[in-house]
């Protein structure tokens, strides 16, 4: 596995200041977002000026660059904000491409109007599922175009909530180019050491020959999210199952400090 950690985790709109401080924090990869280059997260173009400049900030860095971040509410109520979403997404799958960044993750979203990664009761509503379902197929033909691939993730709060779900997402596409993007922390709210131990060893099992990236993240008891290796995920189960499901792709860290990121690095090469 390589270990990697979330650019945004450190401040900064220039990619080379912003990369040079991941491999300085002991990472290897990472998961970029544009605003790390001074856009917005979901731009409307991305100039060919700042892809060489990130091309050229990876390669001096020595960082690769394991995903770019292509999130919007793929099942937000407005239609009209669905289809902007997708055409921001298609400038990200397209500046992934031309920066040979093999993923883009994605947010199965919520019925939740002004906050994509907050629950809404109608998330469970069938309609909502065929709403987002609609924006993947719509999603998936473009990665196909470009040789992308996209990540989902399981999230309490968003349409997609297990690994039960993005496997079956999967199936109804029926597109290799759609893989899971396994964070455990947000496979529960809140849980005992027990309880999270069992929920994750199912997901990893579940998930199995379809992860194409894992995030670790950690969660307290109580629901509130913790950094990696202080709350109840068990990290040396969760890497040792992705290990024996045969995963051996990027383990990506986040919801921590700058400050935080070198003691968590030398955590997880500890395990992995």
């Amino acid at each position: 596995m390589q270990i990697g950690i979330f650019a945004k985790t450190f401040p900064g709109t220039d990619p080379l200041e912003v990369l040079s401080a991941v491999r300085d924090s002991g990472y290897a990869t990472s998961q970029f977002n544009l605003a790390c280059c001074g856009l917005p997260s979901m731009p409307e173009a991305v100039p060919g000026s700042v892809i060489d400049a990130v091309r050229l900030a990876a390669e001096k860095a020595g960082i690769s660059l394991a995903a770019l971040s292509g999130t919007y509410n793929m099942a937000h109520p407005d239609i009209s904000v669905r289809e902007a979403g997708l055409r921001q997404l298609s400038v990200v799958i397209e500046t992934a491409a031309a920066l040979s960044i093999p993923l883009v993750t994605l947010c199965t979203g919520t019925r939740h109007a002004s906050d994509q990664w907050a629950y809404h009761p109608d998330n469970g509503d069938p309609l909502a599922w065929a709403d987002m379902a609609r924006e993947m197929a719509k999603a998936l033909a473009l990665a196909e175009e470009h040789g992308v691939d996209l990540g989902i993730e399981p999230e309490q709060a968003n349409i997609v909530t297990s690994a039960t779900d993005a496997r079956r997402l999967i199936a109804e596409m029926g597109s290799a180019r759609l893989r899971i993007v396994l964070d455990p922390a947000n496979l529960f709210e809140t849980a005992t050491q027990r309880e999270a131990l069992s929920i994750v060893q199912r997901a990893v099992e579940t998930a199995a020959g379809h992860i194409a990236m894992a995030h670790a993240k950690d969660r307290y008891a109580d629901g509130r999210f913790a950094t990696t290796g202080q709350g109840v995920v068990d990290f040396p189960d969760f890497i040792a199952r992705l290990k024996s499901v045969g995963f051996d792709g990027p383990l990506i860290t986040h919801g921590l400090s700058a400050e935080e990121a070198p003691g968590v690095a030398r955590f997880l090469k500890e395990l992995v």
